[in-house]
């Protein structure tokens, strides 16, 4: 394809837009509610509050300045794991903080270890990396990052495809402690030789059982399979998701040495039970009607809508932009700048309604998003707990509404009933 030459804007610097959050809802208290069970040898105790960790003092008022007041159940358990030296593979429902869960603990470690600040040289080598699945959703990891080396000499850098390479070498060569970045640009950066891996003392795979499977299961054995990689016993291998199928965890044994802890709360791959979930019997034929039904019933309420193609992601949003409701699309086939107004329009309410393909199912953190709208339904039952988890995050409460058609759905049907019985 023409050279990619799109460079992102600089994120905004000031205190105030990188300490920017959302409230938390009126069920956040109810995460304590939730069982939690740790397989595996001696695991520490669980952590009751952000203070009873000897974390410096510049980590703890960044937490508190983050908006972090007191920690979920994934933050409690997976915390003392990683702070303790421990692999870990966590599962926890979506929306329930399991970013702060890994980056507060290596950010603490990090600190604690003292890390080589190593600006404009040549090959840098960062002491964590982190990587997801889509560019979207590394960004955000990054921003989070932010909050946390606010004040400390610990660079974050994220790089991503769809931007152009020189843009993110140059990113690299400022100095990079911690490396987000999707697995294609990070593989391109190390042939490049722009990055060493020698110094990796943390590997993170956020999404783990998506960066495992047929999606990136290759790319992420080809990371650790480096030269320079450290070997799984002389690095701490982390993997967070909402879902975790059991063949997923059978490969995760391969990158996490042999005594990891696997932290669950409340039941591997469970649904958010802050989403009142709906299913609709709806033949194909009769789909587009019952949309916008539903979204003249809801009115502007931010809703996102998840549709099975690239081609029909455009194809609703112009269908809906006719019947005057205002809508953009988000899919791979879309250029990165376009994916981000896109996605800069649905978060300020310009268009309520963001019709997706599966890109945008996992990890994304968007305030106000009332409902979520399969109108066509995923072919796993793990892609539908992400995206229905975009709504009733950090203790807020949404609904998603499913649309069933028994001829292209059934194979959804008995694991669905499990879902919605759960």
């Amino acid at each position: 394809g023409p050279k990619v030459t799109y460079v992102p804007p600089p994120p905004p610097d000031d205190e105030q837009a990188i300490f920017a959050r959302y409230q938390t809802g009126m069920n956040f208290d109810k995460y304590d509610e939730n069982v939690v069970e740790v397989s595996g040898l001696d695991p520490p105790a669980a952590l009751m509050s952000f203070a009873d960790t000897n974390m410096c003092h510049t980590l703890t008022v960044n937490i508190t300045k983050a908006g972090y007041s007191k920690p979920t159940p994934v933050q409690k358990y997976s915390i003392p794991i990683i702070l303790a030296g421990r692999d870990l593979m966590a599962c926890a429902q979506t929306g329930s903080g399991k970013t702060a869960a890994f980056l507060v603990p290596v950010v603490a470690q990090m600190m604690r270890d003292g890390v080589t600040a190593s600006s404009f040289k040549e090959r840098q080598e960062p002491e964590c990396i982190i990587t997801a699945p889509t560019r979207e959703l590394i960004n955000q990891i990054f921003l989070e990052a932010r909050k946390f080396v606010y004040g400390t000499c610990i660079r974050p850098v994220v790089i991503y495809g769809g931007t152009q390479t020189e843009y993110s070498i140059r990113q690299v060569k400022q100095g990079c402690n911690i490396l987000c970045a999707t697995p294609g640009r990070l593989l391109d950066i190390i042939g490049r030789g722009k990055i060493g891996l020698h110094n990796v003392k943390y590997l993170v795979l956020d999404e783990a059982d998506r960066m495992l499977d047929m999606g990136f299961g290759a790319d992420m054995k080809k990371l650790v399979s480096f030269p320079d990689m450290p070997q799984k016993d002389k690095r701490q291998t982390l993997m967070f998701s909402a879902t975790f199928p059991e063949e997923v965890q059978r490969l995760a044994c391969e990158f996490l040495k042999t005594d990891f802890l696997f932290v669950v709360v409340g039941h591997v791959g469970g649904a958010c039970s802050d989403v009142q979930q709906n299913i609709l019997q709806v033949s194909q034929y009769f789909k587009r009607d019952k949309l916008i039904e539903i979204l003249h019933s809801i009115g502007n309420e931010r809703t996102l809508v998840f549709v099975d193609t690239k081609k029909k992601a455009d194809f609703i949003a112009c269908f809906l932009c006719q019947e005057n409701i205002p809508a953009t699309s988000i899919h791979g086939d879309r250029e990165q700048r376009e994916r981000e107004i896109a996605l800069r329009d649905f978060r300020s309410g310009k268009c309520p309604v963001l019709v997706a393909t599966s890109v945008a199912a996992r990890g994304l953190d968007i305030e106000n998003v009332q409902h979520v709208i399969n109108f066509d339904l995923p072919s796993t039952i793990e892609e539908y707990v992400h995206r229905i988890g975009r709504t009733g995050r950090c203790g807020n409460t949404g609904k998603a509404v499913g649309f069933f058609d028994n001829n292209s759905d059934g194979h959804l049907a008995q694991p669905l009933i499990k879902v919605l019985s759960d």
